[in-house]
């Protein structure tokens, strides 16, 4: 190695620090990086550590985590070997590498399942984890990538994410290296980087005498002169020139001016590719469309690579060489792989592309890179193929590579009819990656010369409602698409289903549907909910009618729970339940649409683990409109519960993204739930200046789901600056008291607003009006926060205190009151203020106690300032803390322990040898203690209290 001290005396350091951290050397190609990782690897050898080497190879950049799979192989067999020794019961044995969540991480990424591969969060903890376990074990660790601007995006995606966290991780060291010609996904990773720059003029002098100490001086001049410092142009230029400087073929090669070195390089690997035989070229071309020599690729078990065989000819001419560590061939250089490729004629290509399928076959997603590129006339089954793999890449996270391929299999299906559904289902998956102008281009050519035609009435509507939030003609556009459609005798009926069978398409269809019909309704009940008013769901639940039996379940379910639950969400809580049973199955559009099922019913919690744990898969493949609306799913989740500061975070990350993309629709409805935000903390001005930009730009439009959020927010930030005038006069103009406006989603959301503006400005009847009809509706049966508000309404607006009472009781033991803490709060507040001025300050204590206390840690100092007036006046002291709970004998936390496992008082008693008043009598001091008033609230209360004395 000439010239390189500097270089040598960093990669020294670098491999011998105790320190973890990441390095990427970026340079020309040929100017000599693979030797310097080359270096790197012997250094680290020499000093005891493990060396694992992986190389991206260009015809995988497609496969997501394909790159991350060869670096890490040479780990998994030991952790895989470990982990199938683990007992059900352990989390982690101590012999272990790995989690469960590590190891079902590393199963999802790298297909050894059917669920979805994991964010990039998830994934990188879990391979920090195994890096971290592997250096443990008393040997550092050296990860060598070489061509990482050929790896897979998902793969360094994590490899940024783990090199960024390396500096807590001693013994753990990555080093990549890249191209500084071509554009890399390391490009924008943020780790530390060391340029590799052409080799000064008297160390390129003296590598070129070592090597070539026979040239002539014109020779070695002109050599010199072209190779510009590039070692590699330095050791394959002299051998053109071999003959003298008479030599034409040379001096042309030397002579292309202005193209660059690399190119020129390749034009003499070119030129020795030329003189071998076609059977050896044949082999090569093999080799090098597979990445011949690279370490195993991305599966349950390695991928079996194409070895090239009998090409002692290309070894001859210094175009392969053997890898020391496999004992395979490889290319001498990335360019000598290019030059392969580039060499070989169409049909050459094609045909091997036709071994590597069949050498692939296990492998769908890897075998329908090679079936495309092999098939030029029109056949089914291979158009089949690529739709199948498609539809495997879409669920694993690879939406982009799914539109390739589904346009490649319309260009091969043999019929008008396949060719049109198969590049209106590749503008669909671009409309929901947010590729919203390449869906509306797939869209036209799936039917030219209209329009009209359902992937162009899908492409353009998701365009116009997205970006512009234009609800009105979208919906009458869509509506008629659908009728259309449904009254064509050309649309895929039964026959046309069973066909596909082999493509799963009926796991995610009701029997009797179409696929295209089923997202046109789905898109024309996304648009009515955002309209939010009467005639526009009237005309849409018109439309599902006359579909029949053609109407699926999902549809009707989406219908009803998006419109209006006070009059259609009965019965449909149980099957959002059931189809969140199996979210790993359904592709990420249509678990958002049930998420939204889900929020309206407000049951949205248990689906959140899912949300949060794709969201950052469909945002990191493009997948922006399904990334955007799990965002908002989540802020949703997180504002309900009370976790408010990570429901602004999330927010702002919702309303950056929308913004980038110049998504209006979703814009504005972020600004929306970041102004209800804002409005339950107290921060009116905040609020006031976003419930304003969010009004000026939806009502114009008639998207009545944005300016109801906006009369929500009017009215909740002027109850918490305590406005109740404005907040009365904003709560009605959503609904008036004593109904539920039809299809104002809001209606029913509101409920206790209304009725505590309506109480404290003196319109006690309007009050008891609205709250009645709230019973009278059963808004009780149709969700836990509305059973929770209805009955703090009945309680707040009853007509004498035993009513009052028998409702504050059933409002706060509900099993799901603790899920809505702000709430429940409220309720609290309100029962503590009744019972001070019926029964005395001594027993309203607790009730208020337990407002101020949910008040403050919620971060609502409006609302806190209030319950501590009242605390005040209720007789504990100005500026005192709440009382905290009070200490638990060993029996008290004992029995409050199993009955917060579920257990009743006679099971409690059997267990303890009690008889079941006794355990009564326990929980009875134990409540006031805990500063509880239910059993539901036990499991929260007992891990604030510190552990009793030891047991006598």
């Amino acid at each position: 190695m000439v010239g390189r001290d500097g270089e040598r005396a960093r990669l020294s350091a670098f491999v011998r620090s105790p320190d973890g951290q990441a390095l990427v050397l970026r340079g020309e190609a040929g100017v000599g990086k693979s030797t310097l990782l080359d270096l790197a690897a012997r250094l680290a050898a020499e000093d005891g550590q493990l060396v694992v080497r992986a190389t991206g190879v260009e015809a995988e950049s497609g496969l997501p985590h394909a790159g991350l799979h060869q670096l890490l192989y040479p780990l998994l067999p030991t952790s895989d070997a470990r982990l199938a020794d683990r007992q059900p019961s352990d989390d982690r044995p101590s012999d272990a590498p790995l989690s469960a969540t590590a190891r079902a991480a590393f199963d999802a990424a790298f297909g050894r399942c059917d669920g979805p591969p994991p964010p990039v969060m998830a994934l990188g903890i879990a391979v920090l984890d195994l890096l971290s376990w592997t250096a443990s074990k008393g040997r550092p660790l050296l990860l060598v990538l070489d061509d990482g601007q050929w790896l897979d995006g998902a793969s360094a995606e994590v490899c940024g994410f783990v090199g960024r966290r390396l500096a807590g991780r001693p013994g753990v060291k990555l080093l990549v290296a890249v191209r500084a010609d071509t554009a890399s996904p390391f490009d924008t990773a943020a780790l530390p980087e060391a340029p590799v720059g052409a080799l000064a003029d008297a160390d390129a002098t003296r590598l070129l005498d070592l090597h070539h100490p026979e040239l002539g001086r014109q020779v070695r001049g002109l050599v010199l002169e072209q190779a510009g410092g590039n070692p590699l142009a330095l050791l394959e230029l002299p051998a053109h020139l071999a003959a003298g400087p008479g030599d034409r073929t040379g001096q042309d090669l030397l002579g292309l001016h202005g193209v660059p070195l690399p190119r020129r390089i390749q034009e003499i690997y070119a030129a020795r590719l030329a003189r071998l035989g076609d059977t050896v070229r044949a082999e090569l071309l093999r080799g090098a469309l597979d990445g011949a020599a690279a370490r195993p690729g991305d599966g349950p078990a390695p991928i079996a690579r194409y070895r090239m065989r009998e090409v002692d000819e290309a070894v001859a001419c210094g175009l392969l060489v053997v890898e020391p560590v496999t004992g395979e061939l490889a290319f001498r250089h990335p360019l000598v792989r290019s030059s392969v490729v580039q060499l070989a004629t169409p049909d050459q290509r094609r045909s091997a592309h036709r071994v590597l399928a069949q050498l692939h076959r296990e492998y769908p997603e890897r075998r329908a890179i090679h079936l495309a590129a092999a098939t030029v006339d029109p056949e089914e089954g291979v158009a089949a193929d690529l739709e199948a793999a498609a539809r495997s890449a879409t669920r694993r996270g690879g939406a982009r590579m799914a539109v390739s391929w589904l346009t490649r299999a319309a260009e091969l299906s043999e019929t008008r009819v396949d060719r049109s559904r198969r590049l209106g289902e590749a503008a669909y998956v671009a409309g929901q990656a947010d590729h919203l102008g390449r869906a509306r281009s797939l869209a036209l050519a799936a039917a030219p010369g209209t329009d009209e035609s359902p992937a162009a009435v899908l492409a353009e509507s998701y365009l116009a409602l997205y970006r512009d939030g234009e609800v009105r003609a979208t919906h009458r556009r869509i509506a008629a698409a659908v009728e259309r459609l449904r009254d064509s005798p050309d649309r895929p009926g039964r026959d046309h289903l069973d066909r596909l069978d082999h493509l799963d398409r009926l796991d995610r269809l009701d029997r009797g549907s179409d696929e295209v019909l089923d997202r046109l309704v789905s898109l024309l009940l996304a648009v009515s909910q955002y309209a939010g008013d009467r005639a526009t769901w009237q005309r849409t639940h018109e439309v599902l009618a006359t579909l029949g039996e053609l109407a699926t379940e999902r549809a009707w379910m989406y219908g009803s729970t998006w419109s209006d639950v006070v009059r259609h969400g009965a019965g449909w809580p149980r099957r959002v339940e059931r189809a969140s049973a199996s979210l790993e199955d359904q592709d990420p559009w249509d678990v958002t649409r049930l998420a939204v099922s889900a929020y309206h019913l407000d049951v949205l919690s248990p689906l959140r683990p899912y949300l949060e744990r794709v969201v950052d898969r469909e945002l990191d493949t493009g997948a922006m409109s399904s990334g955007i609306v799990m965002l908002h799913l989540v802020l949703l989740d997180q504002l309900a519960l009370g976790e408010w500061d990570a429901a602004e975070r999330t927010g702002h990350r919702a309303l950056a993204l929308a913004t980038e993309r110049g998504h209006g629709l979703f814009a504005h409805q972020t600004r929306a739930y970041l102004a209800q935000l804002a409005a339950v903390r107290g921060r009116t001005a905040e609020a006031r200046e976003l419930q304003a930009a969010v009004d000026a730009w939806a009502r114009p439009r008639g998207i009545g789901f944005l300016t109801q959020i906006a009369d929500a927010v009017g009215a909740t930030a002027a109850l918490s600056a305590g406005d109740y005038e404005t907040a009365f006069l904003h709560a009605i103009g959503i609904t008036a008291p004593g109904a539920f406006r039809p299809y104002a989603y809001q209606a029913s959301r509101t409920l206790l607003d209304l009725v505590e503006a309506a109480l404290h400005t003196g319109r006690a009847e309007q009050a008891r009006a609205h709250a009645l009809a709230a019973r009278d509706a059963g808004l009780p049966d149709l969700s836990p926060r509305l059973a929770l508000i209805t009955h703090g309404a009945l309680a707040m607006t009853a007509e004498d205190d035993t009513e009052a009472a028998a409702h504050y009781a059933r409002a706060q033991s509900h099993p799901a009151a603790e899920r809505f803490p702000f709430e429940l709060a409220r309720i609290r507040l309100a029962h503590g203020i009744g019972i001070r001025r019926l029964q005395g300050a001594a027993a309203a204590r607790l009730p208020l106690t337990q407002a101020a206390r949910a008040f403050d840690r919620l971060d609502a100092p409006a609302w806190a300032a209030r319950a501590h007036a009242e605390l005040r006046a209720a007789g504990v002291a100005p500026h005192t803390p709440a009382p905290a709970p009070l200490p638990l004998t060993w029996q008290e936390r004992r029995v409050a322990e199993l009955a917060a496992g579920g257990l009743t008082n006679k099971e409690i008693g059997e267990q303890m040898r009690l008889s079941p008043r006794t355990v009564s009598a326990h929980l009875y001091r134990a409540f006031p203690k805990l500063g509880i008033t239910t059993r539901a609230a036990l499991r929260d209360a007992l891990t604030r209290v510190s552990q009793p004395a030891p047991a006598p």
